[in-house]
């Protein structure tokens, strides 16, 4: 057998090895397909990214990274399904020092009187057929306000990484901090906020913890 033989050989080997594992780990892009269940959100693939307009002159970002929730998944009936949210205020960051210190003061979200703000879903209706509108409370600084984000799909399958399997949503919500009495800066500086989810949720399997 020669090189180029040899090359040949071996590259049809990598495109059937390749196409063996991406039908062996199950994933799959079709909502219909996933499996129902209880999910835990994978805190190290889950973040919000927040964005604020800084006086006209630039959109401001940061982000939450100490996420909880849980999902209660029933892709046969998704509005009967539930999802619960706590983010740590406190993980607040900009990588700014000095801006994060301000924004975990009672200008903003003093942290130290409320260390957790959280959300829980009242209504979870498909708009089409990988994307639903999310209706729920958050309560931020003692103070709860419905808010609404819209959530899209991305995939579900093994997670070849840790051999679970995995559901990945990103979403996005616009809310006003005035609404949760951060009243600092306006109006110079914006009172809309966007938030950007990413969320990677892991399902218990029947018998495991969350």
């Amino acid at each position: 057998m020669n090189r180029k033989t040899i090359l040949i050989a071996v590259a049809g080997a990598a495109v059937l090895s390749t196409t063996a594992i991406a039908q062996g780990d199950g994933l799959t892009q079709n909502p219909v397909e996933v499996r129902s269940g209880d999910y835990v959100l994978d805190a190290s693939h889950g973040k919000i990214t927040w964005s604020v307009d800084h006086m006209g002159f630039s959109t401001y970002v940061g982000q939450f990274t100490d996420v909880e929730a849980k999902l209660d998944l029933d892709t046969a009936n998704p509005a009967a399904s539930s999802l619960e949210a706590v983010v740590q205020t406190d993980s607040v960051g900009t990588l700014n020092d000095q801006l994060d210190a301000h924004l975990k003061t009672a200008d903003f979200f003093d942290t130290a009187k409320y260390p957790t703000a959280r959300f829980e879903a009242t209504s979870i209706r498909l708009t089409d057929r990988d994307s639903a509108e999310v209706t729920g409370n958050l309560t931020m600084r003692g103070i709860t306000r419905p808010i609404v984000f819209a959530a899209d799909f991305n995939q579900a399958g093994m997670s070849p990484v840790d051999k679970k399997y995995t559901l990945g949503f990103d979403g996005r919500a616009l809310i006003k901090r005035s609404d949760f009495g951060m009243q600092y800066g306006l109006p110079m500086l914006g009172d809309e906020v966007t938030l950007h989810l990413e969320a990677e949720f892991k399902l218990v399997e029947p018998g495991a913890g969350a």
